[in-house]
């Protein structure tokens, strides 16, 4: 008896088995993949905060000098956030306010929710609204979690 046990001890996995191992490890990744990549959108969404906090020190120092608000390429600023993974535009900027959109792109877009990020000053408000699309109807518990606030 205790050769048959040794032998069989010495065989290694079957076929069988290691299936069975490959099978669990597929289901527990596929599990954790979108938590990881959640992890991964939050994480990349500070390089919009960031791109859009320098935008609005910029604009309050080009207000102060002009008495108007100013476009990207005046502030001299990049149409990229700083790591790349959202694109800028400012539109409507006058003497009253500008609208800052920060819009994901390459892996970020996935992020569907937070996809598009838009700062609103206008008379000295600031408004922060995000969504999966232009029209940012995310409600406030939504734009919250997007602008991490």
């Amino acid at each position: 008896m205790n050769h048959i046990a040794s032998r069989r001890a010495a065989r290694g996995f079957t076929l069988i088995e290691l299936l069975a191992a490959v099978g669990i490890a597929g289901v527990l990744s596929s599990l954790a993949w979108p938590s990881f990549e959640g992890s991964l959108q939050k994480g990349r969404r500070t390089d919009a905060m960031l791109a859009m906090a320098q935008l609005q020190i910029a604009q309050e120092r080009w207000y102060a000098n002009h008495r108007r608000y100013g476009t990207l390429a005046e502030l001299r600023l990049g149409e990229r956030s700083g790591a790349g993974h959202y694109r800028l535009d400012v539109s409507a900027a006058d003497e009253q306010g500008y609208v800052a959109l920060a819009q994901a792109s390459g892996a970020q877009a996935r992020d569907a929710a937070c996809r598009h990020l838009r700062l609103s000053v206008v008379g000295g408000l600031t408004r922060r609204e995000s969504g999966a699309d232009e029209g940012v109807a995310n409600d406030e518990a939504a734009n919250r979690r997007c602008w991490g606030l």
